[in-house]
């Protein structure tokens, strides 16, 4: 019996190296694609287009910036709790839309520098 216990650490420790292993090429390739040129010119262009988007809205939607604002200083969870789910936060965006507004309108928030609007989604929405 201890033989199966042994093979069991042995089997969970080989899968584990396997998934760091997987993890390391996937992150190496992902890095090689994001250096490329192309895909770095397609990059700055998405940016400058979600900026522009996100000025020519600023009127119309910063009411729910201002809102957002107010929640988060007053710490209103029922209002946070509205908000839309979407956010790129590894880009500084959360989105301060009402949750549904995708069938109507992009996400739409600021960055520290700039309002931002974008369609989409990231893996840290979820």
């Amino acid at each position: 019996m201890k033989t199966d216990g042994k093979a069991e650490e042995i089997r969970t420790t080989v899968a584990g190296r396997a998934r760091q292993r997987a993890w390391r090429e996937a992150d190496r390739a992902i890095s090689v694609v994001l250096a490329d040129p192309e895909v770095q010119r397609l990059r700055a262009l998405i940016e400058q287009e979600e900026v522009a988007a996100g000025r020519d809205l600023r009127d119309e939607l910063q009411a729910f910036r201002d809102r957002y604002d107010h929640a988060v200083r007053t710490r209103d969870v029922a209002a946070l709790a509205l908000l839309c789910p979407g956010k790129h936060a590894r880009w500084g965006r959360v989105c301060v839309l009402t949750t549904g507004h995708q069938d109507e309108l992009p996400h739409w928030g600021t960055t520290p520098k700039q309002p931002v609007a974008w369609i989409g989604s990231t893996p840290d929405d979820d």
